[in-house]
């Protein structure tokens, strides 16, 4: 059967609406604050180069904090544009088909947004792959690291930080893939030919990749606060003074 009213869809998308709310949880992500940098007396230049490995570790968490900025900056923008899609989106499922014009306009429009979003997201995807592999630099110092408690600490603060990582990277690829089922939408809507089963079956998609979503972004919440942690565990037995804004 050919759609004859968008709007007549309304109610099967409510899911699917509910769903592109995640934004709102992805935007207040507990973030790794910048930490402050122990500086040793200038006089003992050769202590500030070399230090311990504790102190270097430090040295590493806080140039990994910095390269994930991009992150952190890109989440109001993004949120708008999520925004302005919505928008779009509650206007096209109250038109009919005889407002055939004015549909494929707000598609465009949207698949403009979408374009938008997917180059935030990728900048994102970019700053931390840089914190990553800054991240990998504290291997060859955990080594060097002599009390076996702290060594420990350090261990486990390492294993909790690389798992964090590949939750972020299985949230990147849901949400890429929920930005392409989104994108295959809005050229459904343009149809003239317009069938019911034939938009269903999108809407299932696309509900099943936000839910993808939605479960990576909760994981990745959890990784990031258990992360703090760790690091403050590790700073803590290591006598290492972390700002009051990172606790």
């Amino acid at each position: 059967m050919i759609v004859t009213s968008v709007s007549g869809l309304k109610g099967n998308l409510e899911k699917y609406e509910s769903s592109k709310n995640y934004q709102k949880e992805l935007s207040i992500l507990n973030r790794f604050g910048p930490y402050v940098i122990l500086l040793l007396s200038l006089v003992v230049l050769t202590g500030c180069f070399n230090g311990s490995p504790e102190e270097r570790i430090h040295k590493i968490l806080e140039k990994t904090a910095e390269k994930e900025s991009d992150f952190t900056e890109n989440q109001e923008p993004l949120n708008e544009l999520e925004k302005k899609e919505k928008e779009k989106y509650e206007k096209i499922i109250k038109l009919g088909l005889d407002d055939y014009e004015q549909i494929v306009e707000l598609s465009d429009e949207a698949t403009k947004n979408i374009d938008q979003r997917e180059e935030i997201i990728e900048k994102e995807q970019s700053s931390m792959q840089s914190s990553k592999e800054q991240f990998n630099q504290i291997d060859e110092q955990i080594g060097k690291i002599e009390d076996e408690k702290i060594k420990k600490e350090a261990t486990e603060m390492k294993k909790v930080m690389s798992e964090r990582y590949s939750t972020y990277d299985n949230l990147y690829d849901a949400y890429q893939q929920s930005l392409a089922y989104d994108r295959e939408l809005y050229e459904l809507f343009k149809k003239e030919d317009l069938k019911m089963d034939e938009l269903q079956m999108q809407i299932e998609k696309i509900n099943t990749s936000y839910t993808k979503v939605l479960k990576a972004n909760e994981e990745f919440n959890a990784l990031t606060e258990k992360s703090n942690q760790k690091k403050e565990s590790f700073y803590d037995s290591s006598g290492i003074e972390m700002a009051d804004s990172t606790k």
